[in-house]
């Protein structure tokens, strides 16, 4: 049976979380033995000093959750994430430049990869599946591949629907085996989970985590 606890990136990204909230979030991710927690920006700075030295990868997010920021605030975002200790960026795609068309959405991607690696840092690219037709989510997932992503992701939890198996099979059949995916949105059962894992996601990001956990636990 596959090991859910290594897919799961803790997650809470509400906008009403407190400084407990955080604490508690690093304390279940050790208890379980989960692969990371993802945190509000304000908050990464409280969870990398709660996490220490335990193998739990700190996750934030940039130019969230819309993605239509300028390219010199996502770059803002990545790099004070660093400094206050991130491993992983998970940043928005420009889906307002990529519709239009513009080479732009890719030069932006390739920027983002770039300060991430200069600092051995992992870079995601939220795709916000729910408003892309499935060509579109193949040509973005092969966009941000091309242009240097170490994932794609599905969605960022705020959009009308989350993660879909149908989406995470046309996700990775568009990018080399090398580039990770991350479904994110509405995973909430283990059943979800293992649909998401069956599809081809090698991340699963979910605000749901323990019920997850202690549903195969209890199998």
């Amino acid at each position: 049976m596959t090991d859910i606890t290594r897919y799961i990136e803790h997650t809470n990204l509400s906008p009403t979380l407190t400084i407990n909230d955080i604490d508690r979030l690093v304390d279940e991710a050790r208890k379980y033995n989960l692969l990371g927690v993802c945190v509000p920006p304000f908050w990464v700075k409280r969870a990398q000093r709660e996490i220490g030295t335990d193998k739990i990868i700190l996750v934030t997010v940039a130019g969230f959750p819309l993605g239509y920021n300028m390219t010199e605030t996502k770059l803002d975002d990545i790099q004070r994430a660093i400094d206050n200790g991130a491993d992983e960026i998970d940043v928005v795609l420009n889906i307002s430049s990529f519709k239009t068309g513009i080479p732009w959405t890719k030069i932006e991607i390739a920027k983002c990869s770039k300060l991430a690696h200069d600092y051995q840092k992992s870079l995601k690219v939220i795709l916000e599946t729910a408003y892309l037709s499935d060509e579109e989510i193949a040509q973005a997932s092969k966009l941000c591949a091309d242009a240097g992503a170490d994932f794609v992701k599905t969605s960022t939890g705020f959009a009308p629907s989350g993660a879909k198996a149908e989406h995470i099979k046309i996700m990775r059949e568009s990018v080399p085996a090398h580039v990770g995916i991350k479904a994110s949105g509405g995973i909430k059962t283990l059943q979800q989970a293992i649909q998401m894992i069956e599809a081809g996601a090698d991340r699963l990001g979910t605000s749901s985590g323990l019920s997850i956990v202690t549903s195969q636990t209890n199998q």
